[in-house]
């Protein structure tokens, strides 16, 4: 299929396609979407023991329960402390163990260290989250003078915690896998059906899209984090992107080809890595004695499934992966329109974007969170599943200005040495993704939900 369209169509287009999060600003409404967010996480941490919650296996994961306390604290932070009158904090100790990187707050304690901590012990960490969750209540209800200037950072704080909802998951796998017996994270989940039917040969439609001057950013007016503003103009040049993403059966494909191997088809960097990390495969995959291939997920250590998107890739792998196939990662301004194509054809067609594809719906249904194998064309195949790599390195945006004080170290500080992922995965909540959601790594980042989508 090929997209033509002149300037101005496309600047329409994209600009409508926006899905931006809408949290209602009435108290009401507000309280019950905190409520909403504030216990999923307690429903992610359900299956969890004490021990489980404690372990650190590198110092991009955290442990469960700082997870838990730190999503807390930026309430009582950036919140109760400022508009709640005569708030009492919980324990003055924590400001220093569960500040992440707010220097304009104060020190904090080390994160490649949070693992050593014991104590508060979890459910110290939980008494903490029901003292914020009481006051934020009552600060919703007593309305007290100025308490609308807080109602921005409250929705910020929600959407900071749906964040960390995702890393939950991702550092929760992270630490199991690094059992010896790979255990599931929740016993009761569904086995993931390796019955589905199979995609034949390698997936190789894709999208022409026209040369076009698009509108990049949120347009809408819900919520979006300051790294995706201001809403500015791209030169889109033609292109083509693939329809969907890369699979299994691709990548291994490449490994077996000699992939990891070949120096020809890494960057620098990304050839210096695979030879003093040792990757021959992507994160959380294991041979067998017989040649065949295993997959660790959050269900536990099953086959490989060929029809499924690959994930946890650097963007070292996805880079060279690309190169081998002939292809190219898309720039997140061509994912972006591309992406906004797809939502305007659901929007035209009357239907609803798929929500099978995130961790609230698969959770809320006893599935495990793990990418699906589809056939399924349009917006599932751009929002879900797994994060995107782009080419494009994260930087700001023309006109960019971080917000003043400790929140606007938020995003603009990390616009250095990070790659753009775009379109959320199987560990993101629905409600928390929208196309100009900009996500970004440093490059050799893979336990992260990564993937790969291929252009031309």
């Amino acid at each position: 299929m090929k997209l033509s369209a002149n300037r101005e169509t496309n600047l329409n287009l994209v600009s409508s396609s926006r899905n931006p999060q809408r949290i209602g600003n009435d108290c009401q409404s507000l309280l019950k979407t905190f409520r909403r967010i504030r216990s999923f996480s307690e429903l992610i941490a359900a299956p969890l023991s004490a021990e489980d919650c404690s372990v650190q296996t590198m110092p991009d994961v955290s442990p469960t329960r700082w997870h838990l306390a730190h999503s807390s604290w930026f309430f009582e932070t950036f919140v109760l402390k400022r508009f709640l009158p005569r708030y009492v904090v919980f324990d003055e100790r924590f400001e220093f163990l569960f500040n992440s990187y707010y220097n304009a707050i104060g020190k904090q304690f080390p994160r490649n260290l949070r693992g050593t901590i014991t104590r508060p012990n979890l459910e110290e960490i939980r008494d903490y989250r029901r003292h914020v969750d009481l006051h934020i209540q009552q600060l919703l209800e007593g309305k007290p003078s100025g308490y609308q200037q807080a109602i921005p950072l409250l929705i910020l704080g929600l959407n900071h915690e749906q964040q960390h909802q995702e890393l939950m998951l991702t550092d929760i796998k992270h630490v199991l896998f690094h059992n010896p017996f790979h255990p599931a994270y929740h016993s009761n989940l569904a086995e993931i059906d390796l019955d589905q039917v199979p995609l034949s040969g390698r997936n190789v439609d894709s999208t022409i899209v026209s040369e076009a001057i698009v509108d990049i950013g949120s347009a809408g007016d819900g919520f979006c984090f300051d790294n995706e503003l201001p809403v500015h103009r791209a030169l889109v040049l033609e292109h083509s992107a693939a329809s969907s993403l890369v699979l299994n059966r691709d990548y291994l494909e490449f490994i077996r080809d000699g992939g990891y191997t070949n120096p020809e088809h890494w960057l620098s960097l990304g050839w210096a890595w695979v030879q003093s990390q040792q990757i021959t495969a992507p994160l959380y995959w294991q041979s067998t004695a017989d040649g065949q291939w295993r997959q660790y997920g959050l269900s536990g250590m099953r086959p490989l499934h060929l029809d499924e998107p690959v994930c946890h890739v650097s963007y070292f792998e996805a880079d060279a992966y690309a190169r081998w196939a002939g292809a190219r990662l898309p720039t997140e301004f061509e994912w972006e329109y591309s992406a906004g194509v797809a939502q305007q054809s659901l929007l035209e067609s009357n239907s609803s974007s798929p929500t099978g594809v995130f961790a609230d719906y698969l959770l809320a249904n006893n599935q495990p969170i793990h990418p699906k194998a589809s056939h399924a064309s349009g917006a599932i195949s751009w929002l879900g599943n797994v994060w995107e790599w782009t080419s494009s390195h994260y930087s700001p945006y023309p006109g960019y200005r971080p917000k003043q004080g400790a929140i606007g170290e938020y995003n603009g500080k990390f616009m250095c040495n990070q790659f753009v992922l775009r379109g959320g995965s199987c560990a993101t909540s629905a409600d928390h993704i929208r196309v100009s959601y900009r996500n970004f790594f440093p490059p050799d980042a893979r336990w992260q939900f990564s993937g790969i989508r291929l252009a031309h």
